[in-house]
């Protein structure tokens, strides 16, 4: 095995290891579509208008994901959700 192929066979291995999570945010009855769209914006650094189709997705679909990546920068923002009364959960 030549020293660009145990370079990618490596890089593969490291690839696999990384733990990708997801927040997704659930419907209620209780939020306005502004107070979701102003949280997403300031908790998960959502354009506007990412922050509008997510919060229209999740009136529609009943759920989204708002926002993925390692699960340590994730907990703060979901506790963040929760605690602006959306619901949320890592996934």
């Amino acid at each position: 095995m030549g020293l660009q192929e145990k370079f990618q066979e490596d890089l593969l291995l490291e690839e696999e290891t990384v733990d990708v999570n997801e927040i997704v945010l659930y419907n209620d009855d209780v939020n306005t579509f502004d107070h979701v769209i102003n949280t997403l914006i300031s908790v998960c650094e959502h354009s506007p208008q990412q922050a509008e189709q997510c919060s229209l997705i999740v009136h529609y679909k009943g759920k989204c994901t708002v926002k993925t990546g390692e699960y340590n920068d994730l907990k703060p923002r979901c506790s963040k959700l929760l605690e602006a009364g959306l619901s949320a959960e890592i996934v």
